[in-house]
Formats: structure tokens, C-alpha cells, sequence
């Protein structure tokens, strides 16, 4: 059911929204305990505010849209006086005093926080396998990876235990996890959301978005935390149009350009790239225009962001120290000593490995070579979209060379996990906003995503191409099975 479905059955009261989260509280306790997708739920909260909901409504009171609608948090996303540990040790007892933007702004419109999902450790990773509270499972197979670093968000939604949820985007974070999990994610332009109360990673690559299990939903959550925020400097003061209202709009003219060098990877599954294809027919058929055309720098993205990200990761991970705030060592005999045997427990692997390269990318004598060499790159990156839409209106490309991979497979191996998020980076180093959604499965019947990428500030055209595929294409039919026979 969509958004719009629930809040008709709440509005004629076949269904209450205390009932509505007591269902998902349920369905979290008989699943989660093998699919870890949360890390905390917020089962008492979120039943008290539910009831506050219904009585509400009983009384004729006009409700904000969300209104009862049980979603879910990533848990990089502070939330006052619930627990935020970015999935890391040293973060393990931080209750954040205040709320993030978004959090509150999802509040304000009346929606459930039921609980905080799975993460890769500080969102570093691609597969919710490094987080320090143990892996997420992937609905759809349990023996394969749900994505990441936001698995814990899309593997929620993909089961059932929330009706959407928030997620990050650093690097493909939301849509890579999205297309391994068959569902809606999408990254915003980067300003379009305000980033007040997300923990940072990489400050300039961060965006936050959502998850859902359909577009229409997708666009409603991203509706209700869109726009201009006081307290974060890099939000943009542009207007925000309505969203739903673009959803049903022919695509017929519309131009939409294939990302040659995408389809060219050696990497690219070949059952990935039928279905994105197919998927691109399916447009055509609807009336869009499909043009072939190439962004030349699109494959070196990838370098790029390996330099760009631990660089400013390594900038804003020095303030865990021990000393504020998180994990503190026992017994320090310095300052010194305090500081690197809180940071040598409380980071995981992944972490230590990304502070470490981006420490040594700013360091003196590497900084111009390595980190202001990436910048430029980055700035020619953005060149190459500028001039793809001077032709076409939005981009059509592949979410991930592959469907999901298995548990443990590329572990020790961090090359080919970055590898994972190759056709998703790109739209991160332009800040230009991307949604993936189900277009088909692979023999094993893994989903397959397909990824749409739009001009700034562009959200409504993304959408809509994406609600008329999904429409056109009749995506809800296929959902993992409800009994999850793991």
C-alpha cells in the first residue's frame, strides 16, 4: 500500500495507527533477530505517540500527511534521547541532546519513528558488514548482502517492518542498497536537504534521502524534509515544488540519455545490463526520446572519491577522541595514549583504513598531488553532466554492475567492495540527484536496480520518469516472500 492507501484506511477507520506500528513492532520481533536491519527500536515511543495520533484524528483534528505512518532512521541520524551509534563502539552509549532537521521536520508531519536501522561503521562500506553490531541480511536471500552503508534502512523496507525510512548518501549509500534490495532510494541534490544532525563522513559528498516501496512514497517523505535550514549553511534557498503533483505527468519528448561508458564496464553483469536496457525500451515505449551519448570522465569517479572522501573523513572523525564525548580507553597515562587507544578500539577496520588514506592525501607534500589533483577531477566530472544535459533531461544507467554479492565475499577484499559503488559515485562528486528502483531480476532472482539521474535541483523530473516506469512496468508485483523462510 502507498502512503496515500494508509491514510484513507486511518481517515475511514478500518486500521488506527496504534495498530498500525503494533503490526510492525511484531514483524520486527519475529524477523529481525536473523535480518538485524535495527539496531534499536523504539517500540514504547513509538505505540504513545500512535495513540496521540488516534485521538487526534477521533477528534476531528486535520492531520499532517504522515501522520501514523511507522518509518524508520538510519542511525547516523541523531534523534534526541534515543541512542545514535553510527553503527561504531565508540559511539555505542551516545544519546544526542538535540534532534537533526530531518528527524524533526519527519515529527512535524506527524510520521512514527519506530526504531534506528543497521549501518556500515560511520557509513564506511558497501555491504552493512562493517558495522560493530553485526552484519544486516538481505530479505531476498539471506546468504547475500543488502548493501550499504544504509543496508540496515533499504533491508527494513524490503521486509516489511516499516512502511519507508531515512537513509545516507555519500557515495551510492541509499542506492546501492535500494537495487540490492528491490526497492525506492534516492539522493537528492546535494543542498536540496538539510544535513544538521548527521554525523558526518565526507561533508561535501553527504546527502540524506529516502526509502520506500514505491515512488509515490518516496516523494512524500523527501517532500516533508526538503528545503532551506538555518542551521546548515550548505542548504540552498530555492523553492520546492510539489512533488506528487509532477508523478503523473507524461513523459512523451522527454529526452533521456544512456551513460555509454556504464554499459561498456567489464564489470557489468550481464543480466544487470538486459534489464537496464529493457528498462530504457520500456521508456521509449511511453513516448521518451533515448540517446546515446558519453561522459568521459563517468569511470574515473571512483579515484576521485577514494581520495576526496577519507580526506575530509579523516578531517572529521579527529574530534573522537575520548575526551568529549564516545569511548574512552581505561586508564590512560597521557593524553596521547588516551586518544590512540580510544580511537584503536572503538574504530573498526574499514574506519582506521580510510582516516589513515586520507590523512596521508593531506599530508604535506601529497596534498597538491593527491587531494587538489582530485578536486579538479572532480570539477571536470561535474563538466561532462553540465554538457550531457545540455542534450538530454535525465540519465539512465545501471545502480550497481551487480545484483547483491554474498556475506563475506568481498570482506577482505576493500578493492572490489569500492568497486561496488562505480556507477553511483559520480552523481555524489556533481551533487545531482539520483533515484534507484526495481526493474527486473537476475537468474538467481536477485532485484536488479536501475539508476535515474537528473539535473540540480531536478527532483520533480526524476520522479517523474521514475513514477511512470514504475507504473509502466508494474514493479509491485514481485516482493520478497512474506514468510522469509530463512
Amino acid at each position: 500500500m502507498t502512503f496515500a492507501d494508509l491514510r484513507q484506511k486511518l481517515k475511514s477507520g478500518e486500521v488506527s495507527s496504534k495498530e498500525l506500528v503494533q503490526e510492525k513492532i511484531l514483524r520486527i520481533k519475529q524477523l529481525d533477530p536473523k535480518l538485524n536491519s535495527f539496531l534499536s527500536v523504539n517500540s514504547e515511543q513509538a505505540l504513545k505517540q500512535a495513540e496521540f495520533i488516534d485521538n487526534q484524528r477521533s477528534a476531528g483534528e486535520i492531520l499532517p500527511p504522515l501522520s501514523g505512518i511507522p518509518l524508520a532512521i538510519k542511525d547516523n541520524l541523531c534523534t534526541k534521547g534515543i541512542k545514535t551509534t553510527c553503527a561504531s563502539k565508540i559511539l555505542e552509549d551516545f544519546v544526542p541532546p538535540y534532534e537533526s532537521t530531518v528527524t524533526k521536520r519527519l515529527l512535524k508531519s506527524g510520521a512514527v519513528m519506530i526504531g534506528k536501522t543497521n549501518m556500515d561503521e560511520f557509513a564506511m562500506g558497501s555491504s552493512t558488514e562493517t558495522s560493530a553490531f553485526g552484519p544486516t541480511l538481505n530479505p531476498w536471500d539471506i546468504s547475500k548482502v543488502p548493501g550499504g552503508s544504509s543496508g540496515g534502512s533499504a533491508a527494513s523496507v524490503a521486509a516489511g517492518l516499516c512502511f519507508g525510512s531515512l537513509g545516507s548518501d555519500t557515495g551510492g549509500s541509499i542506492r546501492q542498497p535500494a537495487s540490492f534490495c528491490g526497492v525506492v532510494g534516492m539522493k537528492p541534490t546535494y543542498g536540496r536537504v538539510s544535513r544538521w544532525g548527521l554525523i558526518a563522513f565526507a561533508s561535501s559528498l553527504d546527502q540524506v534521502g529516502p526509502f520506500a516501496n514505491n515512488v509515490s512514497d518516496a516523494a512524500e517523505i523527501l517532500q516533508v524534509i526538503s528545503g532551506k535550514d538555518d542551521f546548515d549553511s550548505t542548504t540552498v534557498d530555492v523553492p520546492v515544488p510539489n512533488y506528487l503533483d509532477s508523478l503523473s505527468k507524461s513523459i512523451k519528448g522527454l529526452k533521456i540519455g544512456l551513460i555509454d561508458n556504464c554499459f561498456q564496464h567489464d564489470g557489468l553483469a550481464k543480466d544487470v545490463k538486459e534489464s537496464v536496457l529493457s528498462a530504457a525500451s520500456l521508456l521509449e515505449k511511453q513516448g521518451a526520446e533515448i540517446i546515446n551519448l558519453s561522459c568521459p570522465r563517468f569511470n574515473d569517479g571512483i579515484a576521485t572519491y577514494y581520495v576526496i572522501a577519507p580526506s575530509e573523513a579523516s578531517a572529521n572523525l579527529a574530534r573522537y577522541d575520548g575526551v568529549k564525548y564516545g569511548f574512552r580507553s581505561d586508564d590512560p597515562k597521557s593524553l596521547i595514549e588516551m586518544t590512540s587507544k580510544s580511537r584503536a578500539i572503538g574504530f573498526g577496520s574499514e574506519v582506521k583504513r580510510r582516516i589513515l588514506i586520507g590523512t596521508y592525501a593531506l599530508s604535506a607534500g601529497y596534498v597538491d598531488a593527491y587531494y587538489k589533483k582530485a578536486q579538479q577531477v572532480r570539477t571536470l566530472i561535474r563538466k561532462d553532466f553540465d554538457n550531457a544535459f545540455k542534450k538530454v533531461d535525465i540519465l539512465l544507467a545501471p545502480t550497481s554492475p551487480t545484483t547483491a554479492f554474498g556475506s563475506g565475499e568481498n570482506v577482505d577484499n576493500p578493492m572490489a567492495m569500492y568497486l561496488s559503488d562505480l556507477l553511483t559515485i559520480p552523481a555524489n562528486l556533481a551533487g545531482l540527484p539520483a533515484i534507484s528502483l526495481p526493474c527486473g531480476f537476475d537468474k538467481t532472482g536477485l532485484p536488479i536496480g536501475l539508476q535515474l539521474i537528473g539535473n540540480v535541483f531536478d527532483e520533480a523530473k526524476l520522479l517523474q520518469v521514475a513514477s511512470q516506469y514504475e507504473i509502466a512496468a508494474d514493479v509491485f508485483k514481485n516482493k520478497p516472500k512474506s514468510d522469509f523462510t530463512f
